[in-house]
């Protein structure tokens, strides 16, 4: 039989490796009778549960087969024995598997249409298989060669790459794209803005305004959310990290499938994690973070934090608090959250705190250089926004208008080079309040009772306001949001509608 043929080909069966022997794992007759099956039946490839591809047969005659039938059928055309001939009559390889007739001995034996669905998942198993091996065999290879520099951490990061590739059934992650494949997933982000009412083609922020102004966070972008100490930058991460996370939870109890929320990876390397559940309880229970803190609630404020405590304990926030972390360290651990709780969106609190590779010849410049780069990799990887919240440098203080610009990105240019979106947090009132002249006395003159009139009237008008200044966006225009802040609960919020008005000057 023509299957015979091709177990007694050794550049198209397994090939007997020569660590120990042994051929890789691989099942020519299933991918022959699967490609049977798709040649009586092309509907055959509209109902697989496994996402094969070309790449997954082990016979290179095989995979050109399956290529050129997924072609015909693409074009609305049918793929047969007779429609395939004229592809395959100079080829080489088949001629001497006895040529185009080859084709029609795949589909004298029809048993592979019972078995579809289970041939085509063997298939896809099996690739998998292989590529574990490369991987491994790829791995051992580098760890003995001792002639370059001795970096294991390294070799365990491209490891955790690797295994998370295969893992996602993403054998050929490396290989271009079509443009049509490119442009189906345009439509159906497009299609996910229209659903939800329009305004965002991402994951949700959770806040109306910033969602018509941005989109939404997009999969793949790096948005760095800047401030200076105050301005509320680790609030506003969190209050998005929550709306993102309680929005998935919302539709899955919905039953919505298309949710433009998202699990939530939280990496903090400024805040233990249960400080970080303190400022969310604060928030959903509208209760002070310092009364919390410092244990000063009531009966009826304890009632409330057991009611929100109840409504978080099935939130799809994780959140690691694990200090002095790596860029690598980050990477492999977000691999295993998206891995284990398909997260669909990373912040990182905050990019400072990271480290690099540790190289002695490296200055600050390079290793921030190299942790900006780090983090567009890892959403360029796992095709999740990354937020991650950056300090901003002291020039901003030395001047009067104190809103930040992107020059004031603290220690390298590549961070604003890096990020798709960059945000600045500020809030006048922080500056305001800074100036509160001397309180007056009964006994003091009526200029100062005015000066202090004047500021209170001052501060009164910038009280709980805040502005996100969107400094880049490459996908749309630059501008600002106003927003509503309330500094006892850390909670950003929409402005009314009639506020909002100059959020666009």
């Amino acid at each position: 039989m023509a299957q015979d043929t091709l177990l007694e080909r050794p550049e198209i069966a397994s090939s007997a490796e020569a660590a120990g022997a042994r051929a890789l794992p691989a099942n020519l007759e299933a991918e022959a009778a699967f490609l049977g099956a798709v040649l009586i039946d092309n509907r055959v490839v509209e109902d697989l549960a496994a996402p094969i591809r070309p790449e997954h047969f082990h016979a290179p005659i095989h995979a050109r087969i399956f290529e050129r039938v997924l072609t015909l059928i693409d074009r609305n055309a049918t793929a047969s024995p007779v429609t395939l001939k004229p592809y395959f009559e100079g080829d080489e390889l088949l001629k001497e598997l006895g040529g185009t007739t080859y084709l029609a001995q795949l589909t004298q034996d029809g048993t592979g249409l019972l078995a579809a669905r289970d041939l085509a998942q063997q298939i896809y198993d099996l690739a998998l298989l292989r590529e574990l091996i490369s991987v491994g065999r790829g791995l051992v290879e580098e760890a003995f060669d001792t002639s370059q520099e001795v970096e294991p951490m390294k070799q365990i990061e491209r490891a955790e790459a690797s295994l998370y590739a295969v893992a996602e059934g993403a054998i050929t992650a490396n290989e271009a794209s079509k443009f049509s494949a490119a442009t189906t997933k345009a439509l159906s982000l497009i299609q996910l803005a229209i659903n939800a009412g329009g305004g965002i083609s991402g994951k949700t922020t959770g806040l109306t305004s910033v969602n018509e102004k941005v989109g939404g966070l997009h999969d793949s972008d790096l948005i760095i959310l800047a401030g200076r100490p105050g301005m509320g930058k680790t609030s506003l991460a969190t209050n998005i990290a929550f709306n993102c996370a309680d929005r998935l939870l919302r539709d899955r109890r919905d039953g919505i499938e298309e949710s433009i929320g998202a699990g939530v990876a939280f990496f903090s390397l400024e805040m233990s994690a249960d400080q970080l559940a303190t400022r969310i309880l604060a928030e959903q229970a509208q209760i002070s973070s310092e009364a919390l803190r410092m244990g000063k609630i009531s009966r009826d404020d304890f009632q409330k934090l057991a009611i929100a405590s109840q409504k978080l304990a099935e939130l799809p926030l994780f959140i690691d608090d694990t200090p002095a972390l790596t860029i690598a360290g980050l990477r492999t651990r977000a691999r295993r959250l998206k891995r284990k709780h398909e997260i669909g969106l990373i912040v990182v609190d905050y990019l400072q705190l990271l480290q690099g590779s540790g190289r002695a010849n490296d200055n600050r410049v390079n290793e921030i250089s190299e942790i900006s780069r780090g983090l567009k990799t890892l959403a360029k990887e796992l095709e999740v926004p990354v937020i991650a919240l950056s300090q901003l440098s002291r020039a901003v203080e030395q001047r009067d208008d104190k809103r930040p610009m992107l020059s004031d990105l603290r220690e390298s240019g590549s961070i604003e080079q890096d990020a798709d979106m960059v945000w600045f947090v500020y809030r006048e009132d922080y500056y305001v309040a800074a100036k509160e002249p001397k309180r007056p006395t009964e006994a003091d003159d009526q200029a100062i009772h005015e000066q202090h009139a004047q500021w209170a009237a001052q501060m009164e008008q910038v009280y709980g306001l805040a502005e996100l200044i969107v400094a880049k966006q490459r996908h749309g225009s630059t501008g600002k949001v106003r927003l509503k802040f309330e500094p006892r609960i850390t909670r950003f919020s929409d402005l009314a509608e009639d506020m909002r008005a100059s959020d666009y000057d």
